[in-house]
């Protein structure tokens, strides 16, 4: 698939997702979840304790992600985050909670069904210091040096063009702000025939970069202190987003940590 193909299949997959229509696991080929018992489940797994998932109420949680970012943000009263592929809110209702009425939260997202429930959500919430933008992570609605914490949870393996989102990164941070991203690594690349299933790319798998990649990329947009930590007890829940194709063994959940000095 060329970029645009790729980027119209995550649109139409995860709005799907967002209307109540697909899978909520990562690869929309095989069901694997979907009931809200799982959605809870699955966001346990990811490191989320019982208080993260009262505060977001109904809907914000859709069973979506590979981690914690909120885990490793460090995120203070007063500052302002953006959130990359913010989906129905849930990371952005908890950034809010960390930062305050003094701070601000911006989500970004291409798919306007995802743009939709989360404002829906925002507002049952009450939270008005908490926004949702539609857009593409490669090309951010965003001024330069706004934000204090950049978070993303399993959004940028979906990208056709990972350079150029943490190029965009580094553009919206403020000097001495942070990035603080779960995401899908690769460990060893795929066979020739799971590269072949196209489901694999919006499943969050087959547009994984390996951590030298990362690393690169995120030194060339400008970034120091780079830290990438794969999760090897991510293999658990990995293994059930494809059922019987062994996509654990090619890819592990990781923490990505770097700063804007």
């Amino acid at each position: 698939m060329n970029p645009d193909q790729i980027r119209e299949d995550v649109r139409n997959r995860y709005g799907a997702i967002a209307e109540g229509n697909g899978s909520v696991c990562c690869t929309p080929k095989f069901s694997c979840c979907g009931t809200p018992d799982v959605h809870e489940m699955a966001q346990r797994r990811m490191g989320y304790g019982s208080a993260d998932l009262s505060a977001v109420g109904e809907g914000a949680n859709l069973g979506l992600g590979c981690g914690n970012p909120q885990a490793v943000a460090d995120m203070r009263p007063g500052e302002v985050v953006v959130d990359l592929g913010s989906g129905a809110g849930f990371d952005c209702f908890l950034a809010a909670r960390q930062v305050g009425e003094t701070g601000h939260v911006i989500g970004i997202d291409m798919t306007a069904e995802m743009l939709k429930k989360a404002r829906a959500n925002a507002d049952t919430l009450g939270l008005a210091h908490v926004e949702f933008r539609l857009g593409e992570i490669e090309h951010l609605p965003i001024a330069d040096n706004t934000a204090d914490v950049i978070i993303s949870n399993c959004v940028i393996n979906l990208s056709p063009d990972k350079p150029l989102v943490l190029r965009e990164a580094f553009r919206v941070l403020k000097n001495g702000g942070r990035i603080a991203v779960s995401d899908v690594v690769m460990l060893k690349p795929l066979t020739p025939e799971l590269a072949a299933l196209k489901e694999l790319y919006s499943g969050c798998v087959g547009g994984a970069a390996t951590v030298d990649e990362l690393s690169l990329w995120l030194a060339q947009a400008g970034f120091a202190d780079i830290r990438i930590e794969p999760k090897p007890e991510s293999r658990e829940f990995i293994r059930e987003w494809a059922p019987g194709l062994g996509v654990e063994d090619y890819v592990a959940s990781a923490t990505i940590q770097a700063r804007k000095l």
